[in-house]
């Protein structure tokens, strides 16, 4: 006769039932920072915190994909109120920056062009992120007319898209839009402060504002060495080897440099199918049209506009 046991069906069947006993009791609060966090490392939300510029105060805001926006601080909830509206995510805010994104912001900020700051791209067009990446080649200390960056893109017609490119900029300073300025020399306006913050950042940066602001006011647009015979834009590197004063003068188009006698300075950066005037890279074939200037005008003057845009560029 068989004996079947009272038992547990398995010799550990009664610790599995304290272990799920205790478990059931057990009760730990999960940190209150955990979902917030994950969102923003997920890039699902953001934070954000003030950062001290030399324009004063600015809200930076982040997330897992990197910095979203940076403006001038201003009342929180009215910042979080523009944020929510034109990025439909969540914002709240933080405690700092990130170490390793904040050491790459204040960075770019110091004037390292080439130090990589993540950037959350979602949203934009690829046209606005041409335009972006196109001025954070500028150098600090330089500046290069809205026309360039159209040229360099590939759109070179598109003088007021860039504008309107720039105008959107959601991180000035990080991207140094401040460094792109009007065809006719003039500083332009500028959404992070207006021209006095705009001109302030270039001084900083090394850029003789009296004297770029007083060509611009003659008409003259570029720099001609006399040691050299080459030209290009006030602020180009090529026009820090010009000499003192009595070995420059002062021209209005490249057509009367090239009549002067001088060569657009060389973009090392460039190959041999392209020159570049100040770093305004112009293909070699438009170079033997003597009809046509450098900045890309006719010699019946009717072409591209260069105006700045209708809203204000913020960098």
């Amino acid at each position: 006769m068989t004996r079947v046991s009272s038992g547990p069906a398995y010799p550990n069947e009664g610790g599995l039932a304290q272990i799920e006993a205790a478990l059931r009791d057990l009760r730990v609060a999960a940190p209150v920072t955990l979902l917030p966090d994950t969102l923003v490392a997920a890039g699902l939300a953001d934070q954000y915190t003030s950062l001290h510029t030399l324009v004063g105060p600015v809200f930076v805001a982040w997330n897992g994909r990197g910095v979203s926006a940076l403006t001038l601080a201003e009342d929180p909830a009215v910042f979080e109120t523009r944020f929510r509206a034109e990025f439909a995510r969540p914002i709240s805010r933080g405690r700092a920056i990130p170490d390793q994104l904040g050491r790459a912001i204040q960075s770019r900020l110091a004037g390292d062009r080439h130090v990589k700051v993540p950037v959350d791209w979602r949203g934009r067009t690829s046209f606005e992120q041409a335009v972006w990446k196109k001025a954070l080649e500028i150098p600090a200390g330089e500046v290069r007319p809205y026309s360039w960056i159209a040229r360099e893109i590939g759109h070179p017609k598109a003088v007021r898209a860039v504008g309107t490119a720039l105008a959107r900029n959601p991180i000035p300073l990080v991207i140094p839009c401040h460094r792109v300025v009007r065809a006719d020399g003039h500083i332009g306006e500028y959404g992070l402060g207006g021209p006095t913050n705009k001109r302030a950042i270039l001084a900083a940066e090394g850029v003789d504002i009296g004297s770029l602001e007083q060509m611009a006011q003659s008409g003259m647009r570029y720099l001609g060495s006399d040691t050299t015979r080459i030209f290009c834009l006030p602020t180009c590197r090529h026009a820090r080897c010009t000499g003192s004063p009595p070995t420059w003068c002062q021209l209005r188009t490249g057509s009367r440099c090239r009549r002067a006698g001088r060569e657009p300075g060389p973009d090392r950066r460039r190959g041999a199918g392209r020159r570049s005037i100040g770093r305004l890279a112009v293909p070699s074939s438009r170079r033997s049209d003597p009809g046509r200037h450098a900045d890309g005008r006719t010699a019946r003057g009717d072409a591209r506009a260069d105006a700045p845009p209708a809203r204000a560029p913020p960098g």
